[in-house]
């Protein structure tokens, strides 16, 4: 007797979940059957909106954050922002948290990673090239490098660091300090963790 499985549509539903971040197989077909009972109307909003955020939403060329077609990156319009200081994260998610701390008033770079050998991202595979153009172009007095405390996020400071140092030695270059547990990312700290990250950061 045949072994009976998902339809093909699900199957190919499920195999398109399970490559999202954090989506197990398991939880690929609990989503998949979830969908599948709901109204079509939900079907298609969602549809919807994933097809219009990935025609809108960019990565800004000179922050790397979220850019709208419609209304352009909102950290870069900021005319309040100051701009002498720069903020540099990983991902443009890492934004966000330090945002909701009302601690930061600067500017950011996000760097669409972190230097990873075992992963095969190298420096040139980051957006430090444009980072270290925004400082040369401007008036940059303080960078603080906000990576993950991780031995990926650990490298990338120290690579930054000795690069900046060469290239800018009366730039000053920090490091987000204290509260961030060893090992973890921006991601899971809380916002009074990072309001002392950023109050206690060190010179390097």
């Amino acid at each position: 007797m045949a072994r009976i499985d998902f339809p093909e549509e699900v199957k190919l539903l499920i195999a398109h979940l399970k490559r999202l971040p954090g989506v197990g197989p398991k939880s690929a077909e609990r989503i998949a059957v979830w969908l599948i009972a709901r109204d079509g109307g939900f079907s298609d909003d969602l549809a919807k909106a994933i097809m219009l955020s990935g025609e809108v939403i960019k990565d800004c060329r000179i922050c790397g954050f979220f850019e709208s077609s419609v209304i352009g990156c909102e950290l870069c319009a900021d005319l309040q922002r100051d701009t002498t200081m720069i903020c540099v994260v990983e991902q443009p998610t890492d934004v966000l948290p330090l945002e909701r701390t009302g601690a930061f008033k600067g500017s950011y770079h996000c760097l669409g990673g972190r230097i990873a050998p075992l992963d095969d991202i190298a420096p040139e595979d980051l957006r430090i090239d444009s980072l270290v153009s925004r400082i040369a172009g401007g008036c940059v007095s303080e960078v603080i490098l906000g990576v993950g405390s991780d031995v990926e996020g650990e490298a990338t400071a120290n690579y930054l660091a000795e690069l900046l140092a060469t290239g800018f030695p009366d730039l000053t270059v920090t490091r987000l300090a204290q509260g961030l547990p060893a090992g973890g990312g921006l991601d899971n700290a809380d916002e009074l963790t990072l309001y002392r990250a950023l109050d206690g950061r060190r010179r390097l």
